[in-house]
């Protein structure tokens, strides 16, 4: 008689990584990201931007609701935003590509010691400016394509509201609800970290990312197109939105989105698991 064979035996790999593997993982790739060269870095993060903005154009598509249709009550609508905001996300870490706000995990690899604070600088600065780069090129394209006509204009007035919202947060708000997004972005890379199949990785992904987008939380590269895109369209109109209000909210949001990665996410992370205790 043969004995049973064990869970273990039947399916190794069935579980996601445990945390301590997920930090270890974590820290190897964010010393790959730092060496990558700088084009493949920029290319990527140009494409970073682009996935992220096709999220918010489809969250935005979602939350403009007919002229003459009822609405969905507010926090069902909210959801149902940032599921379809879920898009640019798992664009980014399945297609591949390099995420200003998923970048600031890599703060784990700067604290072990394995990569150096100008590493760490230079790619987030090459990132940043790449996703800039690929969010204003999408918004253009957006533009070009006239997708604000849709449900007769109705699309194009959701995206002055957004920017227009945007831009009126004051400075404390824009700051803390950076930090908050983040912190929501940073854990769904985490969750990312530990899974084994593309599946788990969407599933991982979706939650916190509808999360933080329909608590109204701020995300830089999101706004990247959502700012520029309000701008433009408002420009004819009665009520041109402020350029100068849009690059202090994408100032003090980046900041914000900066402080939840590194600080909330990264580093805890780092002090639980990877830190090297005393010698007793």
């Amino acid at each position: 008689m043969t004995a049973e064979p064990t869970p273990a035996a039947i399916n190794p790999v069935a579980d996601a990584y445990p945390p301590p593997e997920i930090a270890a993982r974590v820290c190897k790739v964010g010393l790959a990201k730092v060496t990558t060269p700088v084009p493949t870095m920029i290319a990527l993060a140009v494409l970073a931007g682009a996935f992220i903005s096709l999220g918010a154009l489809f969250y935005t598509v979602t939350m403009t609701s007919g002229k003459s249709e009822p609405g969905l009550p507010f926090g069902l609508l909210r959801a149902a935003g940032g599921v379809t905001f879920s898009l640019g996300l798992v664009l980014v870490v399945v297609g591949g590509a390099e995420l200003f706000t998923g970048n600031n995990l890599i703060a784990m690899a700067w604290a072990v010691g394995c990569v150096q604070t100008r590493q760490v600088v230079r790619n987030w600065v090459w990132v940043y400016l790449g996703n800039l780069l690929g969010a204003g090129g999408t918004a253009l394209l957006v533009l070009l394509a006239g997708v604000q006509t849709l449900a007769d204009g109705a699309v194009g007035e959701t995206m002055v509201q957004i920017a227009r919202g945007k831009i009126a947060l004051d400075p404390v708000s824009a700051f803390a609800r950076g930090i908050l997004c983040n912190v929501l972005v940073c854990l769904a890379v985490w969750l990312c970290m530990g899974a084994r199949s593309v599946a788990d990785k969407i599933l991982a992904i979706v939650f916190p990312i509808t999360a933080f987008v329909a608590c109204g939380f701020e995300h830089s590269v999101a706004n990247m197109f959502f700012l520029p895109l309000g701008i433009a369209l408002a420009a004819g109109g009665s009520a041109p939105l402020s350029v100068m209000g849009a690059l202090s909210n994408l100032v003090l949001v980046t900041l914000g989105n900066i402080i939840g990665g590194t600080v909330l996410v990264a580093l805890v992370y780092w002090f639980v698991y990877l830190r090297t205790e005393p010698a007793s």
